[in-house]
């Protein structure tokens, strides 16, 4: 699955979708005000920002990755109103307080300095703005299997070696009160999987199972013994803890 499907794939999936039409709900962005996306991957979630602000409004798209770019200028090139940028998050290429909503969805997690792109939300917010913040924390995640050490390696080699800010979901409250935020709204959810056919896809346990075998992490024996029980046991449970935070400027 390519990086554009696989962000296409998480989005429609029933927690994608709860989550996003619940963070769209608390943004509530209104026809006529600018509304940017920071991550915005291949525009997989601009159409709600679009509907709600019109042809009157502006939606701002920014992602570091040019295929993504590129995906979400076709999708919405078509509209005078759009405006897609290859940009930073920790150095937005947007003017300071110009946007009244941003929504940043599981990227800070990837980024090297968090609390800078958090400064930068600060920058381009306009006073009275809103964002919302959202992401995992994969220091939850809990995989269930009869050999436990395997499980907790594979689950410490995520949090440790595959995930650059694993605790991330957990610390976006902290962060965005230091970035001068003042933090409205704070939810978890337990995301739970409970067959292997629908974890897969979003986890990709066997992708990077293979990657800590190779690293030198994970026993291969055994790891591989563990993802065939995985992928045939009829108790399949995986889970972990998602977080989203609504904040004012």
């Amino acid at each position: 699955m390519s990086d554009i499907a696989y962000l296409d794939h998480a989005a429609a999936t029933e927690h994608g979708q709860r989550y996003k039409a619940r963070l769209l709900e608390q943004l509530a962005p209104a026809a006529g005000e600018t509304v940017l996306d920071i991550g915005c991957g291949p525009g997989t979630d601009l159409a709600g920002f679009v509907d709600a602000v019109g042809p009157t409004g502006r939606v701002i798209g920014v992602d570091q990755d040019q295929a993504m770019v590129a995906e979400a200028a076709h999708r919405f090139g078509q509209l005078s109103y759009v405006d897609i940028r290859a940009g930073d998050a920790h150095a937005l290429p947007v003017e300071a307080a110009s946007v009244d909503r941003i929504r940043i969805d599981r990227v800070l997690q990837h980024l090297a300095e968090p609390a800078r792109a958090l400064s930068e939300i600060r920058r381009v917010l306009r006073p009275g703005g809103r964002v919302a913040l959202a992401d995992p924390d994969w220091d939850s995640l809990a995989i269930d299997d009869p050999d436990l050490d395997t499980s907790r390696a594979y689950t410490r080699y995520v949090y440790e070696h595959v995930v650059r800010n694993a605790a991330m979901g957990r610390q976006l409250a902290r962060l965005a009160h230091h970035a001068g935020l003042t933090v409205r709204v704070v939810s978890s959810d337990a995301i739970t999987f409970v067959d292997h056919g629908s974890a897969e896809p979003i986890l990709r346990v066997a992708a990077v199972a293979h990657r800590g075998i190779a690293d030198g992490a994970l026993e291969p024996t055994a790891t591989e013994a563990w993802l065939d029980r995985l992928a045939h046991t009829p108790t399949f449970l995986a889970s972990f803890t998602f977080y989203t935070v609504i904040a004012d400027g």
